[in-house]
Formats: structure tokens, C-alpha cells, sequence
């Protein structure tokens, strides 16, 4: 699997060669993505807060960057099955800046970052929770049903998935 540190480990070697970074101007294109995604990966590794009703859990999601980033949203999907009304158990997510272009809200923007996207995942898990127009309607019909049995339903999915 590629990640942003082992592209930048790549593309350090050819510093010395700049007829092989500028083969193409998407790969020069790529080479500067990766090494903003890697100072915004760096930047957050640290400060995100902690608590909800997904607290204890450690949730995956995988993040595809396209080429035409920061023009295009990311793509992002969770790995991790759980009980939540905006992310459903096949991984699917409900939130706007995800989305290129949105009705309700402004959706994505050239100037939004990876740390947007992360920033919005983590407020899914704590105050960005929609009860009110969910993409996991069942979940968020439990809730309003009956929170405290949603609550352990959501600890009944931590315990296998998210450790």
C-alpha cells in the first residue's frame, strides 16, 4: 500500500533527477499533494479530543486522494463496522464537505484539506451526530427511541470491531 511517507521516501530519491519529476506535470502535481498531505497528516496526529458515544472505540477509514485534489473532494470510507446513524455498517459516509457539490451546504471547496476531512469524521463522533436526516435511518431511529439502549448498542459494536 502506498502512503504519503513512502511516496515522499520515493520522490526524495529522484531530488537529484529532475527530468524524471518532470516527466509529466501530474506527477509533479502528485509529488506536492503528497507532501501537503503528509505536513496535515503530522499536523493532526496529536490534537484530536476525545468522547461521545464512541469513546474507547479506534475506527479505520480509508482515504482516496485523486489526482485532481484539492479541485475534487477526497474520497473516504469507513473500515470499521459500528452503529451510527451518518456512517452506515458497509462503510458508507453522510457528510456535506465530503461531498463535491451539495444542495444544503457548501460541500467541498479547493480550499479545504485533509484536516477538514478528519476534522469532519471526528465531529460525526461527537456534536455533528444527525439524528434528522441520517444515512443509517435505524440507527438514528434508535436513538430517538431510546438512547440509552443506542448508547449500549454502540458499545456492543466497539468491543468486537473498534479495539
Amino acid at each position: 500500500m502506498l502512503t504519503p511517507a513512502s511516496i515522499l521516501k520515493r520522490d526524495n530519491g529522484l531530488k537529484g533527477s529532475r527530468t524524471a519529476a518532470t516527466a509529466s506535470d501530474s506527477t509533479w502535481r502528485v509529488s506536492v499533494r503528497d507532501k501537503l498531505l503528509v505536513k496535515e497528516v503530522a499536523e493532526l496526529e496529536a490534537n484530536l479530543p476525545y468522547e461521545g458515544y464512541y469513546q474507547g472505540g479506534k475506527f479505520q477509514f480509508e482515504t482516496e486522494v485523486p489526482d485532481a485534489y484539492n479541485m475534487v473532494p477526497p474520497k473516504v470510507k469507513c473500515l470499521t463496522k459500528f452503529w451510527h446513524p451518518n456512517i452506515t455498517e458497509r462503510g458508507e459516509i453522510c457528510l456535506s464537505l465530503l461531498r463535491e457539490h451539495s444542495i444544503d451546504s457548501p460541500g467541498w471547496a479547493p480550499t479545504r484539506t485533509i484536516k477538514d476531512v478528519v476534522w469532519g469524521l471526528h465531529s460525526l463522533f461527537t456534536d455533528l451526530l444527525n439524528f434528522d436526516d441520517p444515512l443509517n435511518i435505524e440507527a438514528a431511529e434508535h436513538h430517538l427511541r431510546d438512547k440509552e439502549d443506542f448508547r449500549n448498542k454502540a458499545d456492543d459494536y466497539i468491543k468486537p470491531y473498534a479495539r
